[in-house]
């Protein structure tokens, strides 16, 4: 429509091509951020529902899934336990495994139960990472941005939290870590409840905390993306600025997953050893 028909219409019926993008860049964002129940993967479109896939079944659960699935067969049918020198993809898993043991997993449960319960930051680890680095990929989702995700990776360290401390201690005994040495009776009315409520509030911050980032950090990046679309040329800039949000996320990818694990073990490594 012309400058000239356009100045005779109603102010309510005016086009204004920067809303419009606006608006479609915002409905753009929208779309890849949430958990939606259908997936597009170039000309094809996959619905959840029409999947036989479990009722309520998200993107983020199928990516989480994926993300597993890759994990596994990294470890299984990549990596050579036979290889004298470790070489490519085997070279890269056993630094990461030796990485984890020995710079999370014994720092923090010492040298014994560091090596023992090393499989559980090594699983941690190797999982968020790969959701991350696979949620920068443009036909995948971030499943680490969606909180039932990051909830049921918290809910791991919960588990290592309580199971763990009970089979050493009993559940007497676990209860018992609970109870302050040398504290009045009256004030452990007011300081066991907490240190109760402690252990639920620590598995909750983990989930909050690695969602809240990676659901960020996505939101910033596809916002100069939009902002190119939407003001075209003059704002070119933002795909350099875009282009480096992209690498900064990159770096975000390795450092939340070693955040979250070495959280992760400071918390296992609190209840095991209640002493220190």
């Amino acid at each position: 429509m012309s400058a000239k028909h356009e100045q005779f219409l109603p102010m309510s019926e005016t086009v204004d091509p920067i809303a419009e993008k606006t608006e479609a860049v915002t409905q753009w964002i929208t779309h890849h951020v949430s958990d939606g129940a259908s997936w597009t993967l170039a000309n094809v479109h996959l619905d959840f529902a029409d999947a036989n896939l479990p009722e309520g079944f998200k993107l983020s659960g199928l990516m989480g899934l994926l993300g597993v699935a890759l994990v596994c067969f990294l470890y299984i049918r990549v990596y050579n336990l036979n290889a004298r020198v470790p070489r490519g993809w085997t070279n890269l898993l056993e630094s990461m495994v030796s990485f984890v043991r020995n710079e999370i997993s014994i720092p923090y449960l010492g040298a014994a139960d560091g090596r023992e319960y090393a499989w559980i930051f090594i699983s941690q680890f190797t999982v968020i990472l790969t959701l991350n680095l696979l949620g920068l990929i443009p036909i995948f989702s971030t499943a680490t941005a969606s909180l039932g995700v990051t909830a049921a990776l918290a809910f791991t360290t919960f588990l290592a939290m309580t199971v763990l401390p009970m089979q050493r201690y009993g559940v007497g005994g676990f209860f018992k870590n609970f109870i302050p040495h040398g504290v009045p009776v009256p004030v452990l009315f007011l300081l066991v409840p907490i240190e109760i409520a402690g252990l639920f509030i620590k598995a909750i911050v983990l989930a909050i905390r690695l969602f809240a980032n990676m659901f960020a950090g996505h939101i910033v990046l596809f916002a100069m993306i939009g902002i190119a679309v939407i003001y075209g040329a003059p704002a070119f800039p933002a795909i350099g600025l875009a282009l480096f949000v992209f690498f900064l996320e990159l770096l975000v990818a390795f450092l939340q997953a070693y955040i979250f694990t070495m959280l992760s073990a400071i918390f296992v490594g609190q209840m095991l050893h209640p002493e220190h």
